[in-house]
């Protein structure tokens, strides 16, 4: 596991549509000094996954195969990326990482959680975030911030984006050593503030 001594230590973003996580997670990466990612997209192979799952021309793609859409990006993602850093004792800090496909394939698009969890334990080889930071932004801001031009998820209905958010604080309910949860309304410096106090309390890292 990514905690290990000698190793980096890995940190996601996550949340809804336009809650800000792109934005602080390249923040943190900065003041850490940390590799920054992303997923989906985090690689080359992950890039053309990305375009596919995103693209608003992708029609009929199945809640199953948009899940292994999504693993396959993320052990791509971990194989090329995110464990040779941590191995060499770099920190990694991604935007988005395995609780998206649970929110996302699992709450929104109705799958088993714990077989989606499964799938992406299995495509990481077990590599999973120190720390998961959950940026927090009701549904309506979200949607008054993304406006009109909206990729495949983003254009779903508010019913969609509802589970998904609740999917997100079921998760960190579930686990609340792993998570923090950090108002995204604010202005950027003041959400930064909080990231970089949770980071510095939960994994006595300098920020």
């Amino acid at each position: 596991m990514s905690g290990s001594e000698g190793r980096g230590r890995f940190i996601a973003f996550e949340g809804g549509e336009a809650c800000g996580k792109s934005t602080q997670s390249a923040r943190l990466a900065g003041a850490l000094g940390a590799l920054l990612t992303r997923e989906p997209g985090g690689t080359t192979i992950g890039g053309q996954i990305r375009s596919l799952v995103l693209d608003p021309a992708t029609v009929d793609l199945s809640p199953r195969a948009e899940a292994l859409l999504m693993a396959a990006d993320r052990a791509q993602h971990v194989a090329e990326l995110v464990e040779p850093a941590l191995a060499a004792g770099r920190h990694v800090v991604t935007d988005r990482f395995a609780g998206s496909s649970i929110a996302y394939q699992g709450f929104g698009r109705g799958l088993p959680i714990e077989e989606i969890r499964q799938l992406s334990m299995w495509a990481t080889g077990g590599i999973w975030p120190d720390l998961i930071v959950l940026l927090d932004v009701p549904g309506d801001e979200a949607d008054r911030r993304l406006g009109a031009d909206r990729d495949r998820m983003e254009a779903e209905p508010a019913s969609f984006h509802a589970a998904v958010i609740a999917g997100f604080h079921a998760q960190a309910a579930a686990e609340p050593d792993r998570w923090v949860v950090i108002d995204g309304t604010p202005g950027i410096d003041d959400v930064a503030r909080a990231v970089s106090a949770a980071v510095a309390e939960r994994l006595q890292l300098q920020v």
